[in-house]
């Protein structure tokens, strides 16, 4: 999959999915420092619901990779596809809101099939 794919109306809908998000987590968001370290953020939360779901779901069956490398595998792809739609395809905006350089950017694209 090239990264042109990656930037079609994906761009715009996850421009507008974050407005809409932010206008229904605004008040939120500015009381808790969502950005902050330690800080329960939108983000945070949704995660805490899912691996408890996901832990529910399993019960005590034991997770064969390890939890943390399947939260990692399973959100690293759609992360990456989000962040550079959002960004047009600019993969130097997209290192930068990710806090990594543009050839680990590369690198990760090029490991998950996006370039």
């Amino acid at each position: 999959m090239s990264v042109n794919a990656v930037r079609l109306p994906a761009a715009e809908a996850a421009k507008q999915t974050l407005s809409q998000d932010a206008d229904s987590q605004g008040a939120h968001s500015q009381s808790t420092g969502s950005h902050g370290a330690g800080s329960h953020s939108a983000l945070s939360e949704c995660v805490s619901r899912t691996v408890r779901r996901y832990l529910a779901d399993i019960g005590d069956t034991e997770c064969v990779e390890g939890l943390h490398a399947l939260v990692l595998r399973e959100v690293e792809l759609p992360m990456l596809r989000e962040v550079l739609a959002f960004h047009d395809g600019n993969q130097s905006r997209a290192a930068s809101a990710l806090g990594i350089n543009r050839a680990t950017l590369r690198k990760k694209l090029a490991a998950h099939g996006l370039l």
